[in-house]
């Protein structure tokens, strides 16, 4: 009853408006008792909200009604629209009702993304109303894509991440603001495992839009507790945004050429808020074939400086984020290796014969922290566990770490831009069984390299890895 009555009233506000335009004393009152309506329809949609109730919405014809009142004229009538919605489609709620689906795919049948962007273009953050209905816009999205992930894709394409990206350029009372916050999660989420919305965002100018955010944000000191979490939350997120779109090679070269490269050594070396977060952007930047142009460019900008001095001592952090920062200042270590060539690559391996060979003793710190935690994990792995599950806990475990020292350790020991008191050291440091091990353990390694590349590219390296060995 209470759906067949909106869609009267609805009908009936759009007669009045027709009927008497620029007069709304005609039509205001039509106009009152439709927005009294969709409360109502919220308030239903609250406290009983059941299976029936998706299948009236879909069966009496109301969706394409209600989706068409997201372009009325009157914004708290597109905003009560919103509301309804989000309560349709809040989070776990569409997972518990099994006729949720049946409305979801009515609203999408209907372009609900795309009208739900049109609507957000138009609403003004300086007003309450509207300002909650972005947030509740963003949070409807939210849900729609945790209910359907596939929808990605076709909501990127519907001018949802070009909206995204133009919001974090508004400048507000606060860089803090909630709606800011769940715009960066969303972006996260959309670009996560969806290789076309990374394109799509690098199309749109995306990179230099990140950059820009994270040094405008880096650079406002949070005024209470909560401006800070949500400051670190944002940029956090922002952060995951930029190492998803690094996955595509044409946004690595828009990174190098957009200052990305400078702008985050710059945060490593100022020790600025999430510093840590920089550590994983250079490392997606430059590993694999695709960061060849950024691993000689960072020596360019004397990226060296910055990164040994982090290899030598990871700053205090929780023990997790001290873990994750040591792995990624190792990657990158290992990426630099694998793709400066000349001059540059004599200045990289320069670094292990100074101070009396400190970095060559730092690697083998490492490489028998890190041997310690695998045996560990193989001592409790279980006796009929296969092969491939047993690689994959070892790699969690500690393993990827150390056939990343490792293969540092090769180059060090093999390169002539090295003199042989380094291959010295390693031996002197470490017992023959040692050396077997680092050889047991990079013969693994160049027997699962992963997708970085293309086979070319996988089989050439697996040979440069043996002949390493071998020399080692």
């Amino acid at each position: 009853r209470l759906i067949l009555l909106f869609e009267i009233r609805a009908l009936r506000n759009q007669i009045m408006r027709l009927k008497f335009p620029g007069q709304p004393e005609k039509f205001m009152e039509s106009e009152v008792k439709l927005h009294k309506t969709l409360q109502e329809l919220q308030i239903v949609a609250v406290t009983n909200l059941t299976n029936l109730y998706y299948m009236s919405m879909v069966e009496l014809g109301a969706v394409p009604s209600l989706l068409e009142l997201l372009s009325h004229e009157n914004t708290d009538i597109a905003v009560g629209v919103v509301d309804l919605l989000r309560e349709l489609a809040k989070e776990g709620i569409l997972h518990e009702f099994q006729d949720a689906d049946t409305l979801i795919d009515a609203l999408l049948e209907q372009q609900v993304c795309a009208l739900l962007v049109q609507n957000l273009e138009r609403l003004d953050e300086t007003v309450n109303k509207e300002d909650s209905g972005v947030y509740n816009t963003i949070d409807i999205f939210m849900n729609l894509l945790d209910f359907r992930p596939d929808l990605c894709a076709d909501a990127g394409k519907q001018g949802l991440i070009q909206w995204l990206l133009r919001r974090f350029k508004i400048n507000t009372k606060t860089p803090f603001d909630g709606n800011k916050w769940l715009a960066s999660l969303l972006l996260s989420t959309l670009l996560q495992h969806t290789p076309e919305n990374r394109l799509l965002l690098g199309d749109l100018n995306g990179i230099d839009v990140l950059l820009q955010q994270l040094t405008y944000l880096q650079s406002h000191d949070p005024q209470t507790a909560q401006e800070h979490k949500t400051n670190e939350d944002i940029i956090e997120h922002l952060f995951n945004v930029l190492c998803s779109s690094l996955m595509a090679t044409v946004n690595r070269n828009r990174f190098l050429r957009g200052g990305g490269l400078q702008i985050m050594n710059l945060m490593l070396r100022e020790k600025k808020m999430s510093w840590d977060e920089s550590l994983k952007v250079l490392d997606h930047a430059m590993n694999g074939p695709d960061g060849k142009d950024n691993c000689s460019k960072f020596v360019d900008i004397l990226g060296l400086q910055t990164i040994f001095p982090l290899f030598m001592k990871t700053p205090t952090l929780n023990r997790k984020r001290m873990l994750t920062a040591e792995k990624h200042v190792i990657s990158i270590i290992a990426s630099l290796l694998k793709n400066c060539k000349g001059q540059q690559r004599q200045t990289l391996l320069s670094y292990f014969t100074e101070n009396d060979y400190e970095k060559v003793d730092r690697l083998m710190e490492l490489h028998f922290n890190y041997l310690e935690k695998v045996e560990e994990v193989k001592k409790n792995g279980k006796d009929d566990e296969d092969e491939e599950k047993s690689y994959s806990r070892k790699l969690d475990g500690g393993l990827f770490i150390l056939q990343l020292v490792d293969y540092v350790l090769l180059e060090a020991c093999t390169s002539e831009d090295c003199p042989p008191a380094v291959k010295e050291r390693v031996t002197r440091i470490s017992a023959q069984r040692s050396l077997k091990t680092i050889c047991h353990i990079m013969r693994e390694y160049a027997g699962n390299l992963g997708d970085a590349g293309d086979t070319e590219w996988k089989e050439a390296e697996q040979q440069r890895i043996l002949q390493l060995i071998d020399k080692f």
